[in-house]
């Protein structure tokens, strides 16, 4: 068994869908791990060596001196959005902030990053094509200012890379979990819990965020380095998700079809609803372009180089999420 000092591990991010996930695997496992967070430490329910530190991945201060004595950090903070308006917020966050995340792993000299990046960075519309690892984000294969900023972060990991640190990065698709369902890609649990009508004829990857937390550390473990995984159980039908979800929920699975035309107006719509309530919209122009597409992704590379590692089977993570959800929300 490793040392306390050998086991100090950080983790950016660490209240999101994925952070809280890896968290508790770490600390399962009988790990030493920093966690950052910016404001009050939040109420986590895992016991184990965990140390909550005040920093931000914008203040490069804070991050240096969160890392002192830290032999491996997992970068997991990041803004997810597909609402234009918050393009400043996405390019500060996940493209300087990963920059200040990079500069202080080599300031304080950490043996080895984890980098969270997305599949938005390979460049996710892409048609009649199997999406790896070899592809980027470019203006013809991406519809998001999220997934530009994914790929630009990336370019800092790999600049990082070059001036010596080892690193890896991973390109989960879609996460399922049981996280605040207002939010994010657990929202799908919720709007299929209430009876939402609507489907699409889109196709993507899915998976398991226990797999995703799993296969980041057995990556950071490993000797491996200057690498990019995709992390994706398996490419699926929106609309038999939503029905498989239903199921497990007891509920009326989707049964109208959204025509490219119908999505048109809805995020017109939302478009308009938003500029006057001041909420986020539930759909975008990118949601919607990307929730016709059919994309497939290859999940090979991630077993060739982790041979023992093996995904849970959507039908698996799906009755988890909803035996968690109805216990957390008491649904019937």
């Amino acid at each position: 068994m490793n040392s306390d000092n050998t086991n100090n591990i950080l983790v950016t991010g660490a209240t999101g869908l994925v952070g809280s996930c890896l968290l508790e695997l770490l600390l399962q496992q009988g790990k030493k791990v920093t966690a950052l967070y910016r404001n009050t430490i939040p109420a986590f329910p895992f016991s184990g060596k965990l140390h909550w530190v005040k920093a931000d991945v914008l203040e490069i201060d804070s991050l240096e001196e969160a890392m002192q004595n830290v032999q491996q950090v997992y970068h997991c903070a990041a803004i997810v959005s597909f609402n234009p308006k918050q393009k400043e917020l996405l390019n500060k966050v996940n493209v300087e902030g990963t920059a200040n995340v990079v500069n202080a792993c080599l300031t304080a000299g950490v043996k080895k990053l984890l980098h969270v990046s997305s599949v938005s960075a390979l460049g996710r519309i892409r048609e009649n094509t199997v999406i790896d690892e070899t592809m980027n984000w470019s203006e013809e294969s991406s519809n998001s200012e999220y997934g530009k900023t994914k790929f630009r972060a990336e370019m800092e990991v790999w600049r990082g890379i070059g001036e010596g640190l080892q690193a890896v990065m991973v390109n989960p698709t879609i996460i399922l979990g049981a996280a605040d369902w207002e939010k994010g890609s657990s929202a799908i649990f919720k709007n299929v819990y209430n009876e939402f009508p609507w489907y699409t004829e889109g196709v993507t990857g899915f998976v398991d965020v226990q797999d995703v937390a799993r296969a980041m550390i057995m990556l950071m473990e490993s000797d491996i380095s200057a690498q990019r995984f995709i992390i994706s159980a398996d490419n699926l039908l929106y609309r038999d998700l939503f029905t498989m979800i239903a199921n497990a929920f007891g509920k009326n699975p989707p049964h109208k079809k959204v025509t490219p035309f119908i999505a048109g107006i809805v995020w017109r719509l939302e478009s308009l609803k938003a500029l006057f309530s001041g909420k986020q919209p539930l759909l975008t122009k990118e949601t919607a372009a990307t929730a016709q597409a059919k994309v497939y992704f290859d999940n090979k590379k991630l077993l060739q180089f982790l041979p023992a590692f093996k995904y849970n089977s959507m039908q698996q993570t799906v009755q988890r999420v909803c035996a968690v959800y109805k216990q957390k929300y008491q649904l019937k």
